[in-house]
């Protein structure tokens, strides 16, 4: 039976490997069911090859015969990825699935096709039967030459990730929440999309309405029904009526309001970069009970995480809009008034504020929403919706996409597309009230009591995505790496059904534990673009290039992100946005610069002990030994007030003295340190690497070396300092040997260092000049 479209041989090809179809026959079984659906799914009959007879010549035992090329001449290509499949050597991975990129790639259709919906899907629709390793997804990636996208055929518990059956004796253990049929049907839909779009057939307009209709109503019902099948159901069955036409009436006012007050007034919201800029404020609890107190921050924090996975919005993030109410001293939001909501939206260079209001009459709980032109004041547009107490994550959710939805569909004049779909962030009133405790902590920064905040969060929603990146970023903030990495694991490898913001913090928390700054740095540049008024995000690419030491692109970033921190706020958040940019200045010797910087910060940071000592440290730079003396005592005085012992200030005193290259003091301070706690053996390797790194004594900073061995012969940072001093005497060999060792334990227990992979890059070269 030919293809649908003249030309290919098969619609659909299945690859897998033999090992995969032993036992349980799991892959023909897999090909039955979705022939099955596929004869629902399309009025046409559909070609499938699926090779099962092992003399046909096409197994990876057997040569490759002529026909192989013809028979890849399809239109879908459906690998079955297992553990096993992702091998290089084997058949079905180097004559089938590289073989079928290679091939369609230079079709008349190319490897990806525009879908129906404007979107674009890749003609490789894996089927994942297992959970794969992070090498095995590159792996993919890098023949695909894009992201791995596919659906999952997994069942998961503890201690076990096998493929999904058709009939579990268990279903409710597994943690994927997965349905056998419904993968199918999700599988036998993406091979429709497929197809349609290399057919070129239209979507119809008016399908799309009812569609999108049935499927808000569906949403009412079932509001948690965003992530691996998890639901929450509306208590209150009139509630859910009532819901219902709601919605309905809501969707004909979207087409309804632009004709009553004029599209024109409309379009002056959407700013010359074709988006809407959007603040969301506080909503005022006016419920007399503090209880509800979390959610005026609650409410807040949902419609900005929802409404940044929109393209066509630009949204503020909250860090931006809780620096400004703090800086007012607005911390009670029932003095957040009109004027100052208006106030802030416009520092905020946005053209809408979003406002609102939580009331409650007995069981009936009801959230009020008004959309706000920031030029005039005028509300343009409002919601309400009711519920009750339990039902208030299904009520926000709701509210959240009436507010896109009217936004990108009425002011816009634009469908919102499968990109832009809701994703409720979790089903659990209480996991969210506990991740909203845990921010609180976070932000003190309290790290420890934050994460137990979260972690009581995901013990009630396991799939809570936004608790989880916190648990891994409390973690890494205290240096525990390794937990840092295992949350971080957790929920990357479900990243592609993730929305747009989270899918982003998810890859950039694995780069920042994974890989390189380079790697962070492109994750922080989307962020930028979905707030370009957040200093943060300037802050951490300013970081990221400090740590690779390229320092023009790092002052840039770090004075953008100081610019506009104090652009919104009264005061800097914090002072390392001086610290860093100083630090900057003196690696490329802007002393003066670094030190009217400093001038400046003591407005608002006077007694900073960092601050005082780049200040030391610019006075030695430039020969006032007497000015830098009088920042010292400062120093002193400050921090003994902070119980900093004596053996902590010396290390404090060695690092200026070094950073200002007044070396012979600064090894007198480091010897210091080691003699008031020669205990700790990290005073040893700090001496012992300041000895080797500036070629003091680099014989006996190898000695000191081989006693810290004694007591951690794994510790990578030891392992440098030894490896770097073999690499000064000249021995690149054992060197080598060394610095590889210390980057395996760093790569497996800690995260990139710069330095370290330019020690290792040296002893490389120096090898291989040797050859």
């Amino acid at each position: 039976m030919p293809s649908l479209i003249p030309g290919y041989k098969y619609d659909i090809f299945i690859s897998y490997r033999q090992k995969d179809n032993k036992g349980d026959k799991w892959v023909s079984e897999f090909v039955d069911a979705l022939k099955d659906e596929l004869e629902s799914t399309f009025k046409e009959e559909i070609s499938v090859y699926f090779d099962i007879n092992p003399h046909d010549g096409l197994l990876e035992t057997h040569d490759v015969d002529a026909s192989l090329k013809e028979k890849l001449k399809c239109l879908v290509f459906i690998p079955i990825l297992s553990r096993t499949y992702c091998d290089p050597k084997s058949f079905a991975w180097k004559n089938e699935f590289e073989a079928f990129v290679e091939q369609a790639s230079k079709d008349q259709f190319g490897l990806k096709v525009k879908l129906p919906d404007g979107n674009e899907a890749n003609r490789v629709l894996p089927v994942c039967i297992h959970d794969l390793q992070s090498d095995d997804v590159k792996l993919c990636e890098s023949v695909l030459g894009d992201t791995l996208k596919g659906i999952e055929f997994i069942y998961e518990s503890t201690g076990i990730n096998r493929p999904l059956r058709s009939k579990e004796d268990k279903p409710h253990e597994n943690l994927n929440k997965t349905i056998y049929r419904d993968q199918i049907n999700k599988t036998a839909l993406a091979v429709k999309e497929i197809i349609l779009g290399l057919k070129g057939e239209p979507d119809i307009p008016l399908k799309r309405i009812q569609e999108r209709q049935v499927r808000e109503q569906e949403d009412i019902k079932n509001r948690g029904l965003k992530w691996e099948g998890r639901s929450v159901k509306l208590t209150n069955p009139k509630l859910l009526i009532g819901a219902g036409i709601l919605v309905i009436l809501i969707i004909a006012a979207l087409f309804i309001w632009p004709r009553l007050i004029g599209r024109k007034n409309l379009e002056r919201l959407i700013s010359k970069d074709g988006k809407i800029p959007i603040v969301v404020m506080p909503f005022q609890n006016m419920t007399n009970d503090t209880l509800w107190n979390v959610w005026q921050d609650g409410i807040q924090n949902i419609l900005i995480t929802s409404l940044s996975n929109s393209k066509e919005l630009k949204v503020r993030q909250l860090e931006s809009i809780t620096g400004l109410l703090q800086s007012r001293g607005l911390n009670d939001y029932a003095s957040l008034t009109p004027s100052v909501a208006s106030s802030i939206s416009k520092n905020l260079e946005a053209n809408v504020h979003i406002t609102g209001s939580i009331k409650q009459s007995g069981s009936t709980l009801r959230v009020n929403t008004q959309l706000i032109d920031t030029k005039t004041g005028e509300a343009f547009k409002s919601f309400q919706i009711d519920g009750t107490v339990d039902s208030i994550l299904p009520v926000i959710d709701s509210l959240s996409q009436m507010v896109q939805d009217f936004l990108i569909i009425s002011v816009m004049k634009k469908e919102v597309t499968f990109d832009e779909k809701h994703f409720a962030i979790t089903s659990s009133p209480e996991a969210f009230r506990y991740y909203m405790y845990g921010q609180k902590a976070f932000g003190k920064p309290d790290f420890p009591a934050a994460r137990d905040w979260y972690l009581k969060a995901v013990s009630i929603d396991s799939n809570f995505i936004d608790a989880a990146l916190q648990i891994s970023f409390s973690y890494g903030n205290q240096g525990l790496y390794k937990e840092a990495k295992q949350w971080c694991l957790r929920f990357y490898k479900k990243r592609d059904v993730m929305p747009m913001i989270q899918k982003i913090l998810i890859n950039y928390t694995y780069a920042n534990y994974f890989e390189t700054p380079n790697e962070e740095i492109k994750y922080l540049r989307q962020l930028q673009e979905l707030d370009d008024l957040l200093p943060t995000y300037y802050f951490l690419t300013g970081v990221a290039y400090f740590q690779m030491y390229q320092w023009d692109k790092a002052i840039t970033e770090l004075e953008k992100a100081l610019e506009t921190d104090l652009k919104l706020n009264s005061k800097p958040g914090w002072s390392q946005s001086y610290a860093w940019l100083v630090w900057a200045y003196c690696n490329t010797g802007q002393y003066k610069k670094g030190k009217r910087l400093l001038n400046k910060s003591e407005k608002y940071f006077p007694d900073d002990p960092e601050l005082i000592q780049l200040k030391a440290i610019i006075s030695l730079a430039e020969g006032d030994p007497l000015e830098a003396n009088r920042y010292i005592e400062k120093f002193r005085s400050i921090v003994k007030s902070e119980s900093l012992s004596e053996a902590e200030i010396a290390l404090n005193l060695a690092g200026i003295y070094e950073e200002a290259g007044v070396l012979g003091k600064a090894e007198e301070y480091y010897r210091q340190a080691l003699s008031l706690e020669p205990e700790k053996p990290g005073r040893l390797r700090t001496l012992a690497y300041f000895l080797i790194d500036k070629e003091r004594n680099i014989n006996e900073g190898l000695e000191l070396v081989e006693k810290y061995l004694e007591l951690r012969p794994e510790n990578y940072l030891i392992l440098d300092t030894k490896g770097w001093g073999l690499y000064k005497q000249g021995k690149y060999k054992e060197a080598l040997e060394i610095l590889q060792k210390s980057w395996d334990l760093r790569m497996k227990n800690a995260v990139y260092d710069h330095t370290a992979f330019l020690h290792l890059e040296e002893a490389k070269k120096a090898v291989a000049g040797q050859k």
